[in-house]
């Protein structure tokens, strides 16, 4: 994910003017919320978060298995 310098806030500025964030939002679709000047939180509008979350059951099983692939030493071991 690209991050747009204009579209972080500080936790502390969402917190007192929440109407701001979300006119940004509505700007430009994101916003990121730093907390201690660390990227922490995304805001995002709901018709693309909609649009992005259709994943189906297939594109989280191939992840999932990707994932037990790549750290099934760490899985055996927690499993002991």
């Amino acid at each position: 994910m690209k991050i747009n310098i204009e579209n972080l806030v500080s936790i502390s500025d969402a917190n007192q003017n929440f109407s701001k964030v979300a006119r940004l939002v509505d700007e430009k679709g994101t916003a990121i919320i730093l907390k201690n000047n660390v990227p922490r939180y995304v805001l995002v509008d709901f018709s693309l978060f909609s649009e992005n979350a259709d994943a189906d059951d297939n594109d989280v099983d191939i992840a999932a298995t990707r994932i037990l692939a790549k750290h099934i030493k760490a899985f055996e071991e927690l499993a002991r």
